[in-house]
């Protein structure tokens, strides 16, 4: 029997530190670690999110050594998108690590985009493993594409992405952690929006819907709305609510907003694809509520709707780690 491959995953983007080790039948560490942003604040500057992120990686490298693995291979992501001029400094400190401990072991060290690594992270652990096309959704932070994914066949590439839909302007994610820091949450909010959305059973009316034309929709609309509306809550609420209940009720609408706006940007780019699988990656796609939405809204549909089940749909070096274990395993 073959020794296992095991393949080390770095990814550092805006809002985490992320390694991972791997082999092929299964994820053996999966260390992530959130970079501090100040409160009220809504991001990180880069340069303060490159200087958390080489503070980071060198405990959590002590942490993976305990393994004792050989390791056959390093990836990192050094973009956000694989498309030409996508640059984001913080990826340089995986880069730079990564470059450095592969030289000391002699071991061969790939690169792959950061959206690239959300998609495998989902995929190689979904029914869609194998599958050679489908529609892959990156809804997170930073980014809101929807994609039509086929496996490359030059050998170089693991696929051939090119974008089908999206958003304009900002994204699902900005929307979210926009709204929690109006709400004083901490920054990414995602999470906390999410729970307090699935705790109402309160409906309030107060934001418009949000259009989709030809598989492409503006958010910057609803985020100026949500702001608007926050800045002045006892011009919206009703007078025996309370704050608290308000507060969970409107961000029930708005994930409902949002969860509209996903199914029918979904809708119009299936019908540009002519794809019936959907990936959903990226961590807006981990929330449960626009879960639940999604899947009862196709439920009655010949389309297939494909999320994880295992964590991994936010930001991680799995599917780094994974995407270069492809030219190892194989």
């Amino acid at each position: 029997m073959a020794a296992a491959k095991y393949i080390l995953g770095i990814d550092t983007s805006n809002y985490k530190t992320s390694v991972a080790i791997v082999c092929e039948d299964k994820i053996v560490c999966d260390l992530r670690k959130f970079l501090i942003v100040k409160k009220g604040e809504r991001g990180l500057r880069q340069s303060e999110a490159f200087f958390q992120h080489i503070q980071n990686l060198p405990e959590m490298f002590e942490a993976i050594s305990r393994e004792k693995l050989n390791i056959s291979g390093i990836s990192y992501s050094y973009a956000p998108r694989p498309i030409e001029g996508s640059y984001m400094p913080c990826f340089t400190a995986g880069a730079s690590f990564a470059k450095s401990i592969g030289a000391l072991l002699n071991v061969p060290v790939y690169k792959f985009s950061h959206q690239e690594g959300h998609i495998e992270a989902v995929k190689y652990f979904s029914q869609l493993k194998d599958t050679d096309e489908f529609i892959g959704c990156h809804f997170s932070g930073g980014t809101c594409e929807v994609l039509k994914i086929r496996t490359s066949k030059s050998g170089e590439r693991v696929y051939d992405i090119e974008q089908i839909g999206g958003s304009k302007d900002i994204s699902f994610g900005q929307v979210l952690d926009r709204a929690g820091v109006y709400m004083d949450m901490n920054f990414p909010a995602g999470e906390e929006m999410d729970n307090l959305a699935l705790s109402s059973d309160i409906k309030t009316s107060l934001l418009t819907k949000i259009k989709v034309k030809d598989g492409e929709l503006n958010l910057s609309g609803i985020d100026t709305q949500i702001k608007n509306i926050l800045a002045d809550i006892d011009k919206y609420k009703d007078q025996d609510m309370t704050l608290e209940a308000f507060k969970a009720a409107f961000t029930k609408e708005i994930f409902t907003k949002l969860s509209d706006a996903i199914y029918n940007l979904l809708l119009q780019c299936v019908k540009k694809a002519d794809m019936r699988d959907i990936l959903m990656s990226g961590g807006v796609s981990s929330s449960l509520f626009i879960r639940q939405e999604i899947v009862k809204k196709f439920e009655q549909s010949d389309i297939n709707i494909h999320f994880d089940d295992m964590n991994l749909s936010s930001d991680n070096a799995v599917g780094t780690a994974i995407l270069g274990g492809r030219f190892i395993w194989e």
